[in-house]
């Protein structure tokens, strides 16, 4: 029963970090005031998949394919912002849909749409926590939040043996 109880405890802290990390990344958007570029929306994804893939995890704590789910979610969310770094330090080139100059569009209205709504640059870092971009800041959490998944997965393989 012991081995349950902890597992359902590392569940429900990777599930506060992850709720934690879109209502701030919510908070800094609405409240603030800062506009989110592609990326900036795209990095927000692996979180809310945490969220229900934490409660599964919970329920069903006995079966390992929710950490290797988890393990997966972070390592594409670690590469995802690891990209946006490169794009904000100029390590990498823009995609099309961070610049908003894939005008490809034929339908007068889209084109409206478009010049209406505001297309923040992913290489413009323009809200930092103490010094850190906030690409950079997912770049380091979703690495540290894999190493312990890994971690965990491991000591879970340990004890079945």
């Amino acid at each position: 029963m012991e081995k349950i109880f902890e597992i359902k405890k590392f569940y429900i802290t990777v599930f506060i970090i992850s709720l934690l990390s879109l209502l701030i990344a919510l908070y800094i958007e609405f409240f603030l005031g800062y506009k989110p570029c592609k990326l900036c929306i795209y990095q927000r994804i692996p979180y809310l998949i945490t969220i229900f893939l934490t409660f599964l995890g919970i329920s069903y704590s006995k079966n390992l394919i929710w950490l290797y789910a988890l393990l997966l979610i972070f390592f594409s969310s670690f590469i995802l912002s690891g990209y946006h770094v490169g794009i904000e330090r100029g390590i990498f080139e823009e995609f099309s849909g961070c610049t908003g100059s894939s005008l490809n569009i034929i339908d007068k209205n889209e084109l409206l749409k478009l010049l209406n709504s505001e297309v923040s640059s992913c290489k413009n870092v323009e809200f930092q926590i103490l010094g850190l971009s906030l690409a950079t800041i997912n770049f380091l959490l979703s690495f540290v939040i894999f190493i312990l998944i890994f971690k965990v997965i491991k000591y879970e393989k340990n004890k079945q043996i």
